[in-house]
């Protein structure tokens, strides 16, 4: 009896069980660490172990033979989970789902951004499945020793089936309690990562809709906090007629404008056009999951992002009403230039759905001067100039142009012969150096497609408007000493109303006079404003946005980069906990102009709730819509111009 003791023993602490337990439980600490810094480490244990030791008990239960192979699949598939958690918040700032694997084809143009993304101790998560491939498949002693090991029965089906229904007891108990939480960080942190995944895959989604009937523009309005205008908008019909120019620049934020860094102006042409246009500082992202193509949405809907998935994916197949259909009614040409292909992220469905005439992609564009996914912003912008001038010329009409920046896309590797920006020694090899020296170049081409818009004749009968698509730096991907950088070129410490804030910029030469708005604006916004500037109503049309020239308040739901219930409001940002009461505000900026009512702090419940509602009615309307079966395609400019 003596001698058998320590067999028994030796068979409980190397079975798999055992071994795997620790080894799940490393991974766990290793997720909550990256996402809250480990702050809850005991909760982080009674989340996630019963759902491992759920699926440890199934496999006892039931495998015979094969123990060893069914332990390793099991743990591939929760390292695999954590793994894609933990990249997914270093951009994101959430928590991936089981929809963001239909975007997985995408990760090949991105790869840039991953590998940048890739701490080397995140590979840490894969020790263990080396090792055992390592061992297991090159060591047939080994082999042998342990599968006699594991195969045994380490527990009667007795002990295996109470200890499975206990343990999905426990998942079902921290589970259900958080069903409602809008904030999927606290969400995650409260049911454990695995147990949220399960949890969504369960209620597809957790989508919450409302009744079709009750979203009305007046309601909409209402939820906003907007009054019923009277007489005449302030500046109604001012750039009438005019060509509409529109340039979404990748992954600019705001706070390089009129910044200086070594003595030289990181943006010095946005800085003197600036001067020039009304210019929106307290101006915010809005995008989703599908980032640039989310932002291409939001601009020309007035929409809101759908939940978890891109809104090119979920949305491209309904007849959306749009700004390209808007201006179409006043005898507009619409055109969008973009270089990289319009496969990426189903552009090709979502400009149908928004119903663009033409859409120029690299076959127009070709592979000359390429940076990041396609030609540069050099070559975009003097194409398509020429190509506007021929379409302006050829059809006697005015037209409506989206031109889609890219050569400053994350991870900012801006060829060398491109670096306008001569940085210190102190900047060498940082992220908040080569975001400076890509947004520079980003801003030189901008001043190369102005000067090109000017010889084109283009220029004075137009209407320019510039914005960023999202942030460039994202809070939660910064090491300490980025962060330090920041602060010293900001002024203070850097978060979340700094990394939202993006610039809206709109010129019409001797039509709009040079003016600071200090309203606050979202992506929603662009296009109310544009409407009324062209002395177009919305009034049959329904949007969620406002028209920024003749509102002075503003609430602006947010989704991704921030949790679900994130709102904006006139003075700041507040993000939510487990609900209102426990939620956390950031404040905005202030500015000198702003007759808003309330103050830091003045987020209520009542606006939590209306900004929550606001999502649900543009979810609810979106999916109400007619298909685009019988919308006509776009035609491929490179086609139409033949080139």
């Amino acid at each position: 009896m003596y001698d058998l003791q320590p067999s028994r023993a030796k068979r409980f602490w190397l079975s798999p069980f055992v071994l795997f337990t620790l080894t799940m439980i490393f991974k766990m600490y290793l997720a909550a660490y990256v996402i809250d810094g480990g702050e809850n480490p005991l909760l982080t244990l009674v989340t996630g172990l019963p759902t491992v030791w759920a699926a440890f008990f199934l496999i006892e239960l039931f495998a015979r033979k094969r123990k060893i192979m069914g332990y390793l699949i099991v743990n591939l598939a929760f390292t695999a989970i954590y793994f894609a958690v933990i990249m997914y918040y270093k951009y994101f700032g959430i928590i991936v789902t089981y929809h963001a694997l239909s975007q997985v084809g995408q990760v090949t143009e991105v790869k840039g951004s991953v590998f940048q993304l890739l701490h080397p101790y995140f590979m840490l998560i894969f020790v263990d499945i080396v090792l055992c491939w390592i061992l297991l498949g090159f060591n047939k002693r080994l082999r042998s020793d342990w599968r006699k090991i594991a195969n045994r029965r380490l527990m009667s089906w007795r002990v295996a089936l109470p200890g499975f229904i206990l343990m999905a007891a426990a998942c079902f108990a921290v589970i259900w309690p958080n069903r409602n939480i809008a904030n999927e960080l606290v969400q995650t942190e409260r049911m454990g990562i695995v147990n949220y995944e399960i949890f969504l895959i369960a209620t597809s989604g957790n989508e919450s809709f409302v009744p079709l009937a009750s979203v009305t523009q007046k309601e909409i309005d209402r939820l906003k906090g907007l009054q019923p205008g009277t007489g005449q908008p302030a500046k109604f019909g001012a750039a009438e007629g005019r060509n509409i120019i529109v340039v979404q620049l990748e992954a600019f934020q705001n706070f390089i404008l009129n910044k200086t860094v070594d003595g030289q102006e990181i943006t010095p042409n946005l800085n003197k056009l600036i001067g020039q246009s009304m210019y929106f500082p307290r101006f915010y992202q809005q995008a989703g999951s599908g980032n640039t193509s989310d932002a291409e949405f939001l601009m020309n809907t007035s929409l809101y992002v759908p939940l978890r998935v891109p809104a090119s994916q979920a949305y491209s197949g309904k007849s959306l009403p749009s700004l390209p259909k808007l201006v179409e009614t006043k005898g507009y040409e619409t055109m969008t230039f973009h270089t990289n292909d319009v496969s990426f992220w189903n552009r090709k469905e979502l400009y149908r759905a928004l119903g663009f005439n033409r859409y120029y992609d690299t076959n127009f564009f070709g592979d000359e001067d390429v940076i990041a996914f396609g030609a540069s912003d050099e070559v975009l912008y003097r194409k398509s100039v020429q190509e506007m001038a021929e379409v302006r010329q050829e059809t006697g009409k005015p037209f409506y142009s989206m031109l889609i920046s890219m050569s400053a896309h994350h991870p900012y590797n801006i060829k060398e012969s491109k670096v306008k920006l001569k940085l210190s020694d102190k900047y060498k090899d940082s992220f908040v150096g080569d975001y400076m020296r890509a947004q520079n170049y980003a801003d030189y081409a901008l001043g190369q497609l102005i000067q090109e818009l000017k010889d084109a004749k283009l220029w004075e009968n137009s209407m320019l408007v510039i914005y960023g698509d999202h942030m460039g730096l994202p809070i939660y991907s910064l090491n300490d000493r980025d962060l330090q950088l920041l602060e010293e070129l900001v002024g203070q410490k850097y978060d979340s109303s700094q990394m939202l804030n993006i610039p809206l910029i709109v010129t019409a030469p001797g039509a709009l006079e040079p003016s600071v708005e200090s309203t606050v604006g979202g992506q929603s916004d662009i296009m109310p404003t544009i409407a009324n500037l062209i002395g177009s109503k919305l009034d049959d049309q329904l949007h969620f946005g406002q028209d920024l020239l003749n509102e002075r308040s503003n609430l602006l739901p947010e989704r991704y980069y921030l949790p679900s219930g994130s709102f904006i409001n006139d003075r700041e940002i507040f993000i939510p906990g487990t609900g209102y009461a426990d939620g956390k505000r950031i404040e905005l900026p202030s500015s000198a102009d702003d007759s808003a009512d309330g103050g830091p702090g003045s987020a209520t419940q009542e606006q939590f709730d209306r900004a929550l509602k606001l999502l649900r009615m543009s979810d609810s309307y979106v999916r109400s819509l007619p298909s685009t079966d019988k919308d006509p395609a776009p035609s491929s400019g490179a086609d139409v111009s033949g080139k």
